[in-house]
């Protein structure tokens, strides 16, 4: 019933559009799955796919699948790998230039429940923020069963290092799961985020908070995924620990 009622409550401003953007690489297992799953709303939810040149085909089926679905689906096919940062800032430059009002950061693999798109619009337009983040280590929040003792420990020690660094009040700073006001991505200079990586997401939300902008977590339950390979490495995870001390002393410089 809650479900039901809060997307009634956002289907009554029609005007409004959202662009949930996924960035793509070896993904054919998922990417079909997930487009359908986002497109099973009906409150105006369009996708972006940002494809790397997957050499699985993934951008091929993406662009099967937009023949068939007609506009609610969108596609920019990139040249190559070079990170999750630049397929971000390439889609959030997109939903500007196509007038989306608010636009979503969203994994390809499932890790994020489609069904919680809603509750981060919500966040937004009823609570009145500007950034809504699917936070797994706010009250509610949580991780699925098949973390081990090293993932928890590895994962929430990087998000209390984060807030330590940059005394920034979000209780999960590297979430990759987010809804932005179209303001928020306005006011942000992107060419000027130089984060590839899962810093990235660190980088946008520093960005946000410095600015003044009102960021809300919102309580998610986030999986490992189930199909296809983990895109993460030791040298992204080196990029998060070394350059949030870089990114935390060059702005304040600034």
């Amino acid at each position: 019933m809650y479900n039901i009622s809060l997307s009634l409550a956002l289907r009554i401003d029609a005007l409004d559009k959202y662009l949930v953007i996924i960035p793509t690489y070896n993904e054919k297992e998922n990417i079909e799955k997930i487009i359908d799953a986002v497109l099973a709303y009906d409150t105006g939810y369009h996708v972006l796919i940002v494809d790397d040149n997957s050499p699985d085909g993934t951008g091929d089926i993406v662009n099967a699948l937009k023949e068939k679905e007609g506009e609610r689906i969108h596609v920019l096919h990139r040249k190559e790998k070079n990170g999750l940062g630049p397929a971000y800032i390439a889609g959030f430059k997109y939903a500007l230039e196509q007038n989306f009002d608010y636009i979503f950061e969203m994994d390809a693999d499932f890790s994020h429940n489609p069904d919680d798109l809603d509750r981060l619009l919500a966040a937004c337009k009823q609570d009145d923020c500007d950034l809504a983040v699917g936070s797994r280590y706010t009250k509610g929040g949580g991780v699925g069963d098949s973390w081990g003792w090293y993932r928890h420990f590895l994962s929430f020690g990087a998000s209390m290092y984060v807030r330590m660094i940059t005394f920034m009040p979000v209780m999960d700073p590297t979430a990759g799961f987010k809804c932005y006001t179209r303001k928020v991505l306005e006011t942000i200079n992107l060419d000027n985020i130089s984060f590839a990586g899962y810093a990235f997401q660190i980088e946008m939300k520093y960005s946000a908070y410095r600015r003044g902008f009102k960021i809300k977590e919102v309580p998610i339950l986030f999986v490992d995924r189930e199909l296809g390979t983990s895109k993460m490495n030791t040298s992204i995870i080196g990029e998060a620990i070394f350059g949030v001390l870089r990114m935390r002393f060059v702005k304040k410089f600034k």
